[in-house]
């Protein structure tokens, strides 16, 4: 029996596992976010004084909704980190592949930090520490996507001669993405009073990324097209379809946040708001920003998963 056949497959279920379970939680933060109910438990680790586990189901359930969707959070976030710690320990003791122990002792490690960071949130009610919470969620997502790929029992074999050209280009659209996220995280998290210049100066960056990081998919969707792996050529086609999605869901959500471009109300004299004016959300609107955020985490993972595999395949061919 080879060391190939020999490994065993439970390190890359549970990756899989923790991988499925941190989508909901990245859409989960999200609409926390979105329905600004971050601040609706003032407490941490605990909830009101309870054990997070402890607390009253009856009023958890059937309370306010911010109290719902906070509690619920940190509970879903506690599930995660739980699967975190299992995926490590089962890597350990299956003797996973030596990159595979890493991945899930940066992913705990990743995991852990963000708790913090969103507990010291709420305890010090610091924004920066919000934004940063935003940025770390979608990194840790994609961190588990790397986790998922790199633990498959057949991630050797599946290896394909790949070209540096593409795996260059998938690496700077899992880049670009990033930077699009922090910067998302920080206008979702601005202050009341920013700086009109710099706040404008921020969306708009945000819109030219959105254009960019559309055409660094579109390239990457282009040259997977001859890759030999399959695998590679499905998630490059899942990045256009998720970029085109996201595109259309960035419309939607600079609706919802800041009503219609001045362009729009100077046509239609009788339409009300304007740019920089952030209109009253409700479910619709929420729902769209929320999907818009959850989009671009999918986006990362999808581009992280991507570039590791170009590069695997990369190293392959020559």
């Amino acid at each position: 029996m080879t060391a190939m056949t020999a490994l065993s497959p439970w390190p890359h279920r549970w990756a899989v596992l923790l991988c499925v379970l941190t989508f909901p939680l990245v859409f989960v933060g999200a609409l926390v976010t979105s329905t600004d109910a971050g601040m609706a438990v003032p407490d941490w680790p605990g909830t009101y004084g309870y054990n997070l586990f402890l607390y009253p189901w009856t009023t958890w359930l059937f309370g306010p909704w911010d109290l719902f969707i906070e509690h619920g959070h940190r509970l879903l976030a506690s599930l995660v980190g739980l699967v975190a710690i299992v995926t490590l320990v089962v890597c350990v003791r299956t003797r996973a592949p030596r990159a595979v122990v890493w991945l899930a002792v940066g992913a705990l490690v990743l995991v852990i930090a963000q708790g913090v960071l969103g507990g010291m949130r709420v305890v010090l009610g610091d924004r920066p520490l919000a934004m940063a919470h935003g940025c770390l969620g979608p990194l840790f997502f994609a961190w588990t996507a790397l986790l998922w790929v790199r633990s498959s029992t057949g991630w050797a074999r599946a290896a394909e001669p790949g070209t540096y050209r593409l795996a260059r280009w998938t690496a700077a659209a899992c880049g670009v993405t990033y930077v699009q996220l922090c910067l998302g995280a920080f206008l979702r998290h601005v202050p009341g009073d920013p700086s009109p210049r710099a706040f404008g100066h921020a969306v708009l960056t945000h819109v030219t990324l959105a254009v960019v990081i559309v055409g660094l998919v579109g390239l990457v969707w282009l040259l997977s097209r001859r890759a030999p792996s399959k695998g590679l050529r499905q998630i490059a086609t899942a990045m256009a379809w998720v970029a085109a999605a996201q595109f259309t869901l960035g419309l939607g959500s600079w609706a919802a946040r800041y009503a219609l471009p001045g362009w729009v109300q100077a046509a239609a004299p009788t339409m009300t708001g304007s740019v920089g004016a952030a209109a009253a959300l409700g479910w619709t609107q929420s729902l769209v920003l929320t999907a818009h955020v959850a989009g671009g985490a999918l986006l990362l993972a999808l581009s992280a998963a991507a570039a590791l595999i170009a590069w695997r395949d990369a190293k392959d061919g020559h």
